[in-house]
């Protein structure tokens, strides 16, 4: 019984060894890696002659979204408003959702300002410039995904 169980063991794994016969190359393996070694050629030498990306990788005004005293009103998120007491989250959440604006002055015609709103305004005005809207930053206006 033994002798049986190692015979069928054995034919089992012999089913699963590759077996060493040399396979002569055909043709069509010759012309396959022809046109594989002339494609590769042909991305490399394509490479060389590849235009620079001239992508923004630095935001110029970066400070201003909120590193710096000076905030710009159309890319800061409404976090930044955070630093001047009195801004968050009422005045704060008014100038993100009613921007872009064009001059800083824009920012007393926000509809429903309050008189002690505008004062406000007033008090921090100095601290507030007006920048060519930033896709990349005008998409996190409103939440820039930090949560307490």
């Amino acid at each position: 019984m033994k002798l049986a169980i190692f015979a069928v063991l054995a034919s089992t794994a012999a089913a699963f060894v590759a077996p060493n016969v040399a396979r002569p190359a055909t043709e069509l393996a010759a012309e396959r890696r022809e046109f594989l070694s002339g494609a590769a050629a042909a991305v490399v030498g394509m490479a060389a002659f590849a235009p620079a990306a001239n992508a923004i990788r630095d935001y110029d005004d970066v400070g201003l979204l909120g590193g710096s005293q000076i905030v710009d009103v159309n890319n800061a998120n409404v976090r930044v408003y955070l630093k001047m007491p009195g801004l968050y989250p009422n005045l704060a959440g008014k100038i993100v959702t009613n921007g872009p604006y064009k001059t800083v002055s824009e920012l007393y015609s926000i509809p429903g300002l309050s008189s002690a709103e505008k004062d406000l305004l007033k008090k921090y005005e100095g601290r507030f410039t007006a920048k060519e809207p930033q896709a990349d930053y005008v998409i996190d206006i409103f939440n820039n995904g930090l949560y307490r």
